[in-house]
Protein backbone atom coordinates (compact mmCIF):
# COMPACT_ATOMS: atom_id res chain seq x y z
CA UNK A 1 0.00 0.00 0.00
CA UNK A 2 1.30 3.66 -1.08
CA UNK A 3 2.05 5.89 1.90
CA UNK A 4 0.95 9.08 1.63
CA UNK A 5 3.54 11.65 1.17
CA UNK A 6 4.79 14.18 4.14
CA UNK A 7 2.93 17.20 2.71
CA UNK A 8 -0.40 15.27 2.46
CA UNK A 9 0.32 13.84 5.86
CA UNK A 10 0.67 17.39 7.32
CA UNK A 11 -2.05 18.93 5.71
CA UNK A 12 -4.73 16.04 6.87
CA UNK A 13 -3.08 17.28 10.27
CA UNK A 14 -3.44 20.77 10.24
CA UNK A 15 -6.81 21.00 8.46
CA UNK A 16 -9.14 20.60 11.25
CA UNK A 17 -6.75 23.46 13.37
CA UNK A 18 -6.49 25.57 10.85
CA UNK A 19 -10.16 25.74 10.09
CA UNK A 20 -10.80 26.61 13.53
CA UNK A 21 -8.18 29.35 13.35
CA UNK A 22 -10.22 30.44 10.09
CA UNK A 23 -13.68 30.80 12.41
CA UNK A 24 -11.76 32.77 15.60
CA UNK A 25 -10.87 34.84 12.57
CA UNK A 26 -14.11 35.51 11.81
CA UNK A 27 -15.32 35.64 15.28
CA UNK A 28 -12.30 38.42 15.88
CA UNK A 29 -13.29 40.33 12.50
CA UNK A 30 -16.97 40.80 13.55
CA UNK A 31 -16.61 41.77 17.09
CA UNK A 32 -15.30 45.71 16.23
CA UNK A 33 -17.67 45.60 13.52
CA UNK A 34 -20.47 44.78 15.16
CA UNK A 35 -19.78 46.15 18.68
CA UNK A 36 -18.14 49.26 18.07
CA UNK A 37 -18.26 50.80 21.30
CA UNK A 38 -16.63 48.04 22.78
CA UNK A 39 -13.38 48.62 24.98
CA UNK A 40 -10.14 49.54 23.37
CA UNK A 41 -9.22 46.08 25.16
CA UNK A 42 -11.17 44.36 23.15
CA UNK A 43 -10.74 46.06 20.03
CA UNK A 44 -6.81 45.20 20.43
CA UNK A 45 -7.50 41.65 21.39
CA UNK A 46 -9.37 41.41 18.00
CA UNK A 47 -6.85 42.94 15.76
CA UNK A 48 -4.30 40.57 17.39
CA UNK A 49 -5.97 37.88 16.85
CA UNK A 50 -6.33 38.57 13.20
CA UNK A 51 -2.53 38.56 13.46
CA UNK A 52 -2.22 35.34 15.13
CA UNK A 53 -4.62 33.65 12.38
CA UNK A 54 -2.60 35.46 9.50
CA UNK A 55 0.86 34.06 10.98
CA UNK A 56 -0.36 30.29 11.60
CA UNK A 57 -1.90 30.56 7.48
CA UNK A 58 1.47 31.67 6.73
CA UNK A 59 3.61 29.09 8.87
CA UNK A 60 1.04 26.57 6.87
CA UNK A 61 2.18 27.40 3.45
CA UNK A 62 6.19 27.83 4.30
CA UNK A 63 5.69 24.18 6.09
CA UNK A 64 4.13 22.92 3.04
CA UNK A 65 6.61 24.25 1.06
CA UNK A 66 9.09 23.13 2.51
CA UNK A 67 7.73 18.94 2.23
CA UNK A 68 6.86 19.44 -1.12
CA UNK A 69 8.98 17.57 -3.71
CA UNK A 70 9.18 20.40 -6.49
CA UNK A 71 8.92 24.40 -4.91
CA UNK A 72 8.82 25.82 -8.17
CA UNK A 73 5.39 23.03 -8.78
CA UNK A 74 4.06 23.67 -5.26
CA UNK A 75 4.54 27.33 -5.88
CA UNK A 76 2.93 27.27 -9.34
CA UNK A 77 -0.19 25.35 -8.11
CA UNK A 78 -0.83 27.18 -5.30
CA UNK A 79 -0.47 30.80 -6.23
CA UNK A 80 -4.11 31.69 -4.54
CA UNK A 81 -2.82 30.49 -1.18
CA UNK A 82 0.76 32.59 -1.27
CA UNK A 83 -1.54 35.50 -2.66
CA UNK A 84 -3.58 35.13 0.56
CA UNK A 85 -0.36 35.31 2.65
CA UNK A 86 1.20 38.26 1.30
CA UNK A 87 -1.59 40.45 0.46
CA UNK A 88 -2.53 41.05 4.30
CA UNK A 89 0.81 42.60 4.78
CA UNK A 90 -0.65 45.67 2.91
CA UNK A 91 -1.58 47.59 5.79
CA UNK A 92 -3.86 50.34 3.96
CA UNK A 93 -6.04 47.55 2.45
CA UNK A 94 -7.31 45.38 5.35
CA UNK A 95 -10.55 44.29 3.70
CA UNK A 96 -8.64 41.82 2.03
CA UNK A 97 -7.50 39.60 4.67
CA UNK A 98 -11.24 39.14 4.93
CA UNK A 99 -10.78 37.49 1.12
CA UNK A 100 -7.16 35.97 1.81
CA UNK A 101 -9.23 34.18 4.94
CA UNK A 102 -11.96 32.91 2.68
CA UNK A 103 -9.25 31.68 -0.06
CA UNK A 104 -7.31 29.95 2.59
CA UNK A 105 -10.44 28.21 4.05
CA UNK A 106 -11.74 27.37 0.60
CA UNK A 107 -8.49 25.92 -0.90
CA UNK A 108 -8.25 23.63 3.22
CA UNK A 109 -11.86 22.71 2.23
CA UNK A 110 -10.91 21.15 -1.08
CA UNK A 111 -9.02 18.72 0.09
CA UNK A 112 -10.84 17.39 2.23
CA UNK A 113 -12.41 14.44 0.53
CA UNK A 114 -15.60 13.83 2.01
CA UNK A 115 -16.56 17.73 1.88
CA UNK A 116 -19.13 17.31 -1.11
CA UNK A 117 -19.35 20.06 -3.79
CA UNK A 118 -22.89 21.36 -2.84
CA UNK A 119 -21.54 21.74 0.79
CA UNK A 120 -18.76 23.79 -0.26
CA UNK A 121 -20.61 25.80 -2.54
CA UNK A 122 -23.25 26.47 0.84
CA UNK A 123 -20.26 27.22 3.29
CA UNK A 124 -19.11 29.82 0.11
CA UNK A 125 -22.50 31.33 0.05
CA UNK A 126 -22.63 32.18 3.82
CA UNK A 127 -19.37 33.04 4.54
CA UNK A 128 -19.67 35.64 1.33
CA UNK A 129 -22.87 36.95 2.72
CA UNK A 130 -21.21 37.12 6.42
CA UNK A 131 -17.85 39.16 5.13
CA UNK A 132 -19.55 40.89 2.66
CA UNK A 133 -21.98 42.39 5.36
CA UNK A 134 -19.88 43.28 7.98
CA UNK A 135 -17.38 44.54 5.47
CA UNK A 136 -19.36 47.05 3.52
CA UNK A 137 -21.15 48.10 6.77
CA UNK A 138 -17.44 48.94 8.35
CA UNK A 139 -16.72 51.10 5.31
CA UNK A 140 -20.53 52.32 5.30
CA UNK A 141 -21.39 52.81 8.49
CA UNK A 142 -19.21 56.26 8.73
CA UNK A 143 -19.83 57.89 5.01
CA UNK A 144 -21.27 61.10 4.88
CA UNK A 145 -23.83 59.76 2.13
CA UNK A 146 -24.24 56.11 3.48
CA UNK A 147 -28.07 54.48 4.04
CA UNK A 148 -26.36 51.01 5.32
CA UNK A 149 -26.10 52.08 9.23
CA UNK A 150 -26.58 48.81 10.83
CA UNK A 151 -26.38 44.75 10.61
CA UNK A 152 -29.76 44.07 9.11
CA UNK A 153 -29.37 46.86 6.01
CA UNK A 154 -25.77 45.21 5.30
CA UNK A 155 -26.55 41.86 5.27
CA UNK A 156 -30.05 42.50 2.93
CA UNK A 157 -27.97 44.61 1.20
CA UNK A 158 -25.52 41.47 1.00
CA UNK A 159 -28.22 39.19 -0.18
CA UNK A 160 -30.40 41.22 -2.87
CA UNK A 161 -26.17 41.89 -4.55
CA UNK A 162 -25.29 38.61 -4.47
CA UNK A 163 -28.49 37.25 -5.54
CA UNK A 164 -27.74 40.00 -8.55
CA UNK A 165 -31.19 41.56 -7.76
CA UNK A 166 -30.38 44.60 -6.70
CA UNK A 167 -33.54 46.76 -5.05
CA UNK A 168 -31.84 49.89 -4.83
CA UNK A 169 -33.20 50.57 -1.46
CA UNK A 170 -29.77 50.43 0.27
CA UNK A 171 -26.36 50.86 -1.64
CA UNK A 172 -22.65 51.49 -1.02
CA UNK A 173 -21.68 55.47 -1.32
CA UNK A 174 -18.07 55.24 -1.13
CA UNK A 175 -15.15 53.87 -3.86
CA UNK A 176 -14.34 50.78 -1.08
CA UNK A 177 -17.96 50.01 -0.83
CA UNK A 178 -18.75 49.95 -4.28
CA UNK A 179 -15.82 47.84 -4.72
CA UNK A 180 -16.73 44.42 -2.26
CA UNK A 181 -20.54 44.87 -4.39
CA UNK A 182 -18.65 44.43 -7.54
CA UNK A 183 -16.78 41.24 -5.74
CA UNK A 184 -20.49 39.84 -4.33
CA UNK A 185 -21.97 40.06 -7.71
CA UNK A 186 -19.19 38.61 -9.32
CA UNK A 187 -19.01 35.93 -6.47
CA UNK A 188 -22.93 35.01 -7.03
CA UNK A 189 -22.77 34.52 -10.82
CA UNK A 190 -19.78 32.44 -10.01
CA UNK A 191 -21.49 30.39 -7.74
CA UNK A 192 -24.84 30.39 -9.73
CA UNK A 193 -22.95 28.24 -12.09
CA UNK A 194 -21.37 25.85 -10.25
CA UNK A 195 -24.94 24.74 -8.67
CA UNK A 196 -26.51 24.87 -12.45
CA UNK A 197 -23.24 22.80 -13.91
CA UNK A 198 -23.08 20.33 -10.88
CA UNK A 199 -26.98 19.70 -11.51
CA UNK A 200 -26.42 19.60 -14.74
CA UNK A 201 -23.65 17.09 -14.39
CA UNK A 202 -25.32 15.02 -12.06
CA UNK A 203 -28.54 14.20 -14.33
CA UNK A 204 -25.92 13.31 -17.59
CA UNK A 205 -23.83 11.08 -14.94
CA UNK A 206 -27.72 9.15 -14.41
CA UNK A 207 -28.35 8.84 -17.87
CA UNK A 208 -25.00 7.44 -18.92
CA UNK A 209 -25.12 5.31 -15.84
CA UNK A 210 -28.71 4.35 -16.87
CA UNK A 211 -27.19 3.83 -20.39
CA UNK A 212 -24.47 1.46 -19.29
CA UNK A 213 -26.76 -0.94 -17.08
CA UNK A 214 -29.10 -0.76 -20.15
CA UNK A 215 -26.35 -2.40 -22.42
CA UNK A 216 -24.72 -4.29 -20.16
CA UNK A 217 -27.49 -6.16 -20.05
CA UNK A 218 -28.17 -6.08 -24.46
CA UNK A 219 -25.09 -7.67 -24.15
CA UNK A 220 -25.62 -10.91 -21.54
CA UNK A 221 -28.93 -11.49 -23.22
CA UNK A 222 -26.98 -11.40 -26.88
CA UNK A 223 -24.45 -13.85 -25.08
CA UNK A 224 -27.23 -16.06 -24.10
CA UNK A 225 -28.77 -16.19 -27.51
CA UNK A 226 -25.67 -17.49 -28.52
CA UNK A 227 -24.70 -19.82 -26.01
CA UNK A 228 -28.28 -21.12 -26.74
CA UNK A 229 -27.37 -21.45 -30.58
CA UNK A 230 -24.16 -23.21 -29.51
CA UNK A 231 -26.16 -25.39 -27.50
CA UNK A 232 -28.21 -26.58 -30.22
CA UNK A 233 -25.62 -27.06 -32.66
CA UNK A 234 -23.63 -29.54 -30.51
CA UNK A 235 -27.06 -31.43 -29.99
CA UNK A 236 -27.18 -31.84 -33.55
CA UNK A 237 -23.73 -32.41 -33.91
CA UNK A 238 -24.21 -35.44 -31.20
CA UNK A 239 -27.19 -36.69 -32.97
CA UNK A 240 -29.94 -35.77 -30.89
CA UNK A 241 -33.33 -35.91 -31.31
CA UNK A 242 -34.71 -33.34 -34.06
CA UNK A 243 -36.97 -30.61 -33.59
CA UNK A 244 -40.68 -31.91 -34.45
CA UNK A 245 -41.13 -31.47 -38.26
CA UNK A 246 -37.63 -31.97 -39.52
CA UNK A 247 -38.29 -35.24 -41.37
CA UNK A 248 -38.23 -38.03 -38.44
CA UNK A 249 -38.71 -41.27 -40.30
CA UNK A 250 -42.17 -43.02 -39.63
CA UNK A 251 -42.14 -46.47 -38.07
CA UNK A 252 -41.59 -49.15 -40.23
CA UNK A 253 -39.52 -47.11 -42.72
CA UNK A 254 -35.74 -46.61 -43.01
CA UNK A 255 -34.60 -43.27 -44.19
CA UNK A 256 -38.25 -42.59 -45.73
CA UNK A 257 -38.55 -46.00 -47.68
CA UNK A 258 -40.90 -48.67 -46.79
CA UNK A 259 -38.96 -51.91 -45.28
CA UNK A 260 -40.38 -55.09 -46.14
CA UNK A 261 -42.35 -56.91 -43.49
CA UNK A 262 -40.17 -59.26 -41.02
CA UNK A 263 -37.21 -57.46 -41.85
CA UNK A 264 -34.48 -57.44 -38.79
CA UNK A 265 -31.61 -55.71 -38.39
CA UNK A 266 -28.80 -57.79 -37.03
CA UNK A 267 -24.72 -57.11 -37.13
CA UNK A 268 -25.46 -54.10 -39.48
CA UNK A 269 -27.24 -56.41 -42.00
CA UNK A 270 -30.59 -56.64 -43.12
CA UNK A 271 -32.29 -60.49 -43.18
CA UNK A 272 -34.74 -61.00 -46.05
CA UNK A 273 -38.01 -62.82 -44.33
CA UNK A 274 -38.45 -66.06 -43.75
CA UNK A 275 -40.71 -68.03 -45.69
Amino acid sequence: MKQPSPQARWERRTQTPLLVLALGFAVAYAVPIVLPDASPAVHSACRHAEWVVWAAFAADYLVRLGLAHSKRAFVRTHWLDLMAVVLPMIQPLRLLRVVSTLMLVGRRARMAPQIRLTTYVAGSVVGLLMFGSLAVLSVERDAPDGNIKNLGDALWWSVTTMTTVGYGDHSPTTGLGRLLAVGLMLSGIALLGVVTANIAAWFISRFERDDLVERAQTAAISELTAEVRALRAEVARLGGPAPAGAGVPAPGTRGGTAEPAGAVQAGGAVSAPTP
